[in-house]
């Protein structure tokens, strides 16, 4: 295992009313190791997007560090520290149709990095370095005097994808990238990334619930579950041997291609009261797979068909 390059320590993320807050994300820790796909994975209104925002700084955290490359920067830092950041840090944005600007051309949404950071000043060689990020993508140099509009859902988040690489980051958060996409073009789509982590070295946060795509791209699962990470380990074992009920009911729920299979299969139920404890502890059930338990709940859970 590689350093870690981003360390998330104690992460809370609360909003409303301080009386009474909506705790989004409620104390999680996790690591991302450099080269690695950490998949974080949950159903809606987990934490799994609030998560990604406080990372990258679009949400002031309530509580807690982040740091990144051993460096605190979670808490108030100068706007030429958060310039910096931003060319190791992108986000690749759930929906194509709301994340591009419709009113400006692809090397207008290509070209916004450049122009805040004061790269490639010289417009013969911006259009080289945009034409070499759109076929990286899988696009045409051609397609960069069209407007969004005029692509695919597919197209559009390849152009995101490009626009995310335009600074060429360390570190990629990828926010739900393919679920507003036909699921023709998931698959391409996440092959892309997986290519351009083997050219470029990238590091990537997947955030997703379909976890028949989360398994085939990440090195590493950690599950959400209102607001807390409540198993985490290398994507075999989570896949292989789930031992969280929450995480068994998740892959339960995974379509099966197979109609016989799929018509046999049991969902497995869990209960909130169950899960949700005081006193809960991290246990590592197999090296480098962690459970957050109480030892009764763990020890019942670990009993085959518990």
């Amino acid at each position: 295992m590689n350093k870690p390059l981003v360390e998330v320590k104690e992460l809370k993320q609360y909003f409303g009313d301080s009386s009474n807050p909506i705790k989004a994300v409620d104390g999680i820790s996790f690591n991302i190791y450099e080269g690695e796909t950490l998949g974080l994975v949950g159903e809606s209104g987990s934490g799994k997007s609030t998560t990604g925002r406080a990372i990258i700084g679009l949400n002031r955290i309530t509580g807690g560090e982040i740091l990144y490359k051993g460096e605190v920067i979670s808490h108030k830092r100068s706007a030429q520290e958060k310039k910096d950041l931003a060319r190791d840090i992108q986000m690749i944005f759930q929906d194509p149709y709301a994340s591009l600007n419709p009113r400006m051309t692809v090397k207008e949404i290509i070209s916004e990095p450049f122009n805040i950071h004061g790269l490639y000043k010289n417009d013969a060689e911006r259009v080289e370095q945009i034409g070499n990020l759109l076929e990286a993508v899988g696009l045409n140099r051609e397609h960069m005097t069209r407007y969004a509009h005029e692509f695919s859902g597919g197209q559009r988040q390849r152009i995101g994808i490009a626009r995310s690489l335009a600074l060429q980051p360390k570190l990629i958060i990828a926010d739900e990238p393919i679920s507003a996409l036909d699921v023709s073009i998931q698959a391409q789509v996440v092959n892309l990334l997986k290519e351009l982590q083997r050219e470029q070295g990238l590091t990537y946060l997947f955030i997703a619930h379909d976890l028949s795509m989360v398994k085939y791209i990440s090195d590493r699962i950690a599950v959400m579950y209102r607001g807390k990470i409540v198993e985490v380990g290398p994507a075999d074992q989570i896949y292989n041997n789930p031992v969280h009920p929450y995480t068994k009911s998740l892959l339960s729920a995974v379509p099966n291609p197979d109609p016989i299979s799929e018509s046999k299969r049991q969902r497995v139920a869990y209960s909130h009261e169950e899960i949700e404890q005081d006193m809960v502890e991290t246990h590592e059930v197999s090296p480098e797979h962690m459970v957050f338990a109480t030892k009764e709940q763990l020890a019942k859970w670990q009993i085959p068909n518990a």
